[in-house]
């Protein structure tokens, strides 16, 4: 990815920062001072909601603009007289600083178009002094200097948008940057294409901001990932242990273990204790994130607690992503980032996944024993799900229930290093079904799907691929080449 300063400030969410000693004597009095006042069960899903608290909460990505055409008459070429070059730049104007207020960016938008050659070297070297998160550059003419402004500021290495409305390109002028990294094009009037186009400037910067608590070993240690630039900050997993036994089940953690109870489909297996339990460790690790001051998280969580009377994070996990805080399972950092790219670009969490074979239907299953439940996005109604215990058969998960014949996109960022390149693997299919376990074996989250133009499932690339609902196979590669990561289509 770009390499630059990003402008997102380095600042919690106002949650504090407390020591580990004095965050752990907090803790000790119990879940109920920390959170103060009554709780009743009518508030149990979102008062006790889990927020990011690292930089990426407030992060403001900065957008560099501007409009490029001929200072004359269009006259004969185009776009010709026809266009009203005029109405365009007002029209434009204001859908660009409309969409840049809803996803709250920072918009430096030059006030005057730029009218030649020597106004738009100016322009990139000013963008290279201030290093912006992204540049959109909107051609309201095809002649001259235009096109070659275009790539002037994807030359500049920072991120670029390119807004061309229709008459002024040929594929000509496109050819040249169709697969350049660094660049997405919009060659349409649909300016719903330039606000995609924003949005992932906005999810690059949030990903370039975003700090991980990785709940692993017995060391702290902070360091970054590579090309993706999350921050990553290692916190022993006895944290995690010594946490969730000072926490007190007090009302509000009994009243979220009711709501789950109260909206499951069904309970199989798994006691209210159990419930109670994995809400315990989603409170200890919404306390771990604000104490670290993390926007995502992740854990050894078979390793850590495997042995332990501690309950599995299944549950926290689940909820988690529900309230768009990427969780992701077993201290997987790829999957973590693919958490990370999904819910920044597409408002929706995603389900981290052991890939396995189905050879009489074509098909994977997508197998673990956490899942979220708001597939459609953050804002909309959860699907149904049942309460069942982990297929170790302990604590309590929610086995959601997928929507036959819903679109879905499958998503796996490998992360680069040293002398390998950063990648992403996608896929794009059909839920088919979800497959019980019981009599099944393995997890019990166990959705079924056939992939477009897959037909070797027993080599199907990838390991714990984030399986999310929508077909966004277009717009990740699209993604992948502003960003620099390679994309490889399954």
């Amino acid at each position: 990815m770009h390499k630059h300063t990003s402008r997102c400030a380095a600042r919690c969410c106002g949650c504090g920062s407390l020591g580990r000693r004095e965050f752990m004597a907090a803790a000790s009095i119990g879940s109920a001072s920390l959170l103060g006042g009554s709780f009743t069960a009518a508030r149990a899903e979102t008062a006790g909601k889990i927020k990011p608290c690292g930089p990426a909460a407030s992060c403001v990505p900065a957008v560099k603009a501007c409009f490029v055409r001929r200072k004359e008459d269009y006259g004969m070429r185009w776009p010709g007289a026809v266009y009203d070059g005029a109405a365009a730049l007002k029209n434009y104007t204001r859908q660009i600083q409309d969409a840049a207020k809803e996803l709250n960016i920072k918009l430096d938008l030059r006030p005057a178009p730029i009218h030649s050659s020597k106004e738009a070297d100016a322009w990139v070297a000013e963008a290279l002094a201030a290093k912006p998160d992204g540049l959109l550059v909107v051609l309201l003419d095809r002649q001259q200097h235009a096109w070659p402004t275009a790539y002037k500021a994807v030359e500049s290495k920072i991120p670029t948008v390119i807004f061309s409305p229709v008459g002024s390109s040929f594929t000509t002028n496109t050819a040249r940057l169709a697969k350049t990294p660094g660049c997405f094009i919009c060659a349409t009037d649909d300016f719903d294409e330039v606000r995609y186009g924003l949005k992932m400037l906005h999810a690059g910067a949030k990903l370039r901001a975003t700090r991980c608590i990785v709940l692993r070993g017995s060391k702290r240690a902070d360091t970054e990932m590579a090309d993706l630039g999350i921050k990553l900050r290692y916190v022993p997993a006895m944290d995690f242990v010594d946490l969730y036994g000072k926490t007190v089940v007090d009302k509000q953690v009994e009243a979220m273990a009711d709501d789950y109870i109260k909206r499951a489909r069904r309970q199989a297996g798994a006691t209210r204790d159990d419930v109670i339990n994995g809400v315990k460790s989603y409170v200890v690790a919404r306390e771990i994130l604000k104490r670290e001051q993390g926007d995502a998280i992740t854990m050894d969580c078979l390793g850590a607690l495997g042995k332990r009377k501690v309950s599995l994070p299944c549950i926290a996990w689940s909820k988690m992503n529900d309230d768009g805080v990427p969780a992701a399972c077993e201290a997987d950092l790829g999957a973590v980032a693919t958490h990370c790219a999904v819910q920044y670009l597409f408002d929706r969490p995603g389900f981290q996944q052991d890939p396995v074979p189905e050879t009489a239907r074509g098909a994977i299953i997508g197998a673990h024993c956490t899942c979220a439940t708001r597939l459609n996005g953050f804002g909309q109604p959860p699907e149904p799900f049942d309460l069942v215990h982990h297929h170790g058969m302990r604590d309590a998960t929610p086995r959601t229930i997928w929507k036959e014949g819903q679109r879905m996109t499958s998503a796996d960022i490998l992360p680069g290093g040293k002398d390998r390149p950063t990648k992403m693997l996608i896929s794009a299919g059909e839920v088919l079904g979800n497959v019980a376990v019981p009599p099944a074996g393995g997890c019990v989250v166990s959705v079924m799907v056939k992939f477009d133009g897959v037909t070797d499932v027993l080599d199907y690339p990838g390991f714990h691929q984030i399986f999310f609902y929508g077909d966004y196979k277009k717009r990740l590669v699209e993604f992948c080449r502003l960003f620099g990561i390679e994309a490889v289509v399954v």
